[in-house]
């Protein structure tokens, strides 16, 4: 099985994280009484992926992966593909703003030599849907997922890989700039790599080059969506490492596009204790329900990126909470709580002054979690095994995130269901050296 994005993002984060030895540094502003609620213009919203959530999957890289033995049999997925028209009104019924899907390039272009139009149709269709209800588009234009005519001349490790991109990209923006997205070039990009070298073949050796052109493509996008867009916001979303990993894994790709960001794009899930790393075992990174949960973890993340990039905007593109199956976590804590506890913190950071502008939630559903549909993330669960119905079936975050969203975030005097850990690696040294409170 492939290390995807989740699973790479907790070993490393438990191994960076065990690197940092604690030294004072400046640390969060003292806990409030109160923490006021987010603003009118905050960006609430859901996201998902083309290949993890649409089913009926043309041929591409994650077709083939999927296919593997390692693999549990793909199906349909939760079959958005057909569904879309009720999943996006699930989304509307929450309160949501913002919709984040891939357009799969798989899909518009299953031959070198041409787009299909009925691939687009479906896209068109998922967006006229989206503005019907009143939300707007975030869409990404790789999702880890590319046809399979590219994967056979060699995916990124192929000299003209870049330029069949771009070339999709700049077909999809053309199309769709006027429905005024948010946009995500490319999803996660070291993990990207990282799944490519450990379930795609790519060899260590065309890493470099592969990197590279990944920040070309995100250049050329950025530039190709400003001219069709004025005032277009673009970002490409990175998963957020604890420790001292982050400025290695990341570093170098984001030093490379810095100047073609308009919002920083972070993706945070899990968080790491010193006692914590010692309990978790190699074989909970195939278990992440068994991962430790640290919701205060956002709040450094979101503090980490404001100083990095100082006036930018920040978007938690990604979050959410996985169990197995639908089974509760054996530490007891609820979907809806871990959402609570989660905007709670990203209230705090925008009572710090950090200029929070919006947070997804992953996912709207279950969906394929690269490679199997044991670990959930969903608001709504769907049991891909139990057959064609693929009921919806509401958790109890439903009814949390649909007040918060109401509500602008927590009531002023909420207290976290769990509170912060007194040492966090989440972004060592100075989260475990000072750590954040909460008032008495």
């Amino acid at each position: 099985m492939p290390l995807t994005r989740r699973h790479a993002l907790a070993v490393l984060a438990a191994g960076a994280g065990a690197l940092a030895a604690p030294v004072p540094l400046a640390g969060a502003a003292p806990a409030p009484a109160v923490v006021p609620p987010l603003g009118d213009d905050f960006l609430w919203g859901v996201a998902s992926a083309g290949f993890q959530c649409e089913g009926h999957a043309p041929d591409s890289n994650w077709a083939r992966y999927a296919a593997g033995s390692a693999h549990e049999p793909y199906r349909d997925s939760v079959d958005f593909y057909t569904r879309y028209e009720q999943d996006i009104a699930l989304a509307a019924g929450l309160g949501v703003r913002v919709y984040r899907f891939s357009v799969e390039w798989a899909r518009v272009q299953p031959h070198p030599d041409g787009w299909d139009d009925a691939g687009f149709a479906f896209y068109d269709r998922v967006l006229e849907t989206l503005a019907r209800h009143g939300i707007r588009p975030m869409i990404t234009l790789d999702h880890w997922v590319y046809p399979g005519w590219a994967a056979d001349r060699g995916g990124w490790a192929h000299a003209g890989m870049l330029d069949a991109w771009l070339a999709n990209a700049r077909t999809v923006i053309d199309r769709y700039a006027r429905h005024d997205p948010l946009w995500v070039t490319i999803n996660e990009p070291a993990f990207y790599i990282l799944n490519e070298v450990t379930g795609g073949g790519l060899a260590a050796a065309d890493v470099p080059v592969t990197q590279q052109r990944l920040i070309d493509a995100h250049r050329g996008a950025y530039r190709h969506i400003h001219a069709v867009q004025p005032g277009a916001m673009v970002t490409s979303n990175i998963a957020y490492l604890a420790g001292t990993a982050e400025p290695a894994v990341n570093g170098p790709m984001l030093d490379a596009i810095a100047a073609t960001l308009d919002f920083v794009g972070i993706d945070y899930y899990y968080g790491f204790t010193p006692q914590s790393i010692q309990q978790v075992s190699p074989a909970d990174f195939d278990r992440l329900w068994n991962l430790p949960l640290q919701p205060e973890g956002i709040y450094y993340a979101l503090r980490h990126y404001a100083r990095r990039f100082p006036g930018l905007p920040l978007f938690v593109v990604e979050n959410g909470m996985p169990t197995r199956d639908e089974q509760p976590r054996a530490d007891g804590y609820r979907r809806g709580d871990d959402l609570r506890d989660t905007v709670y913190w990203i209230q705090r950071a925008a009572a710090d002054g950090l200029k929070v502008i919006g947070y997804n939630y992953w996912s709207l559903t279950d969906n394929y979690e690269w490679g199997s549909y044991t670990p959930r993330f969903g608001l709504y669960s769907v049991d891909v095994r139990a057959g064609a119905a693929l009921d919806r079936r509401p958790t109890d975050a439903v009814a949390a995130y649909t007040a918060l969203i109401r509500d602008g975030g927590v009531p002023a005097g909420y207290r976290p269901t769990r509170g912060p850990d007194d040492c966090s690696l989440v972004d060592a040294p100075d989260s475990c050296a000072d750590p954040v409170t909460v008032p008495r």
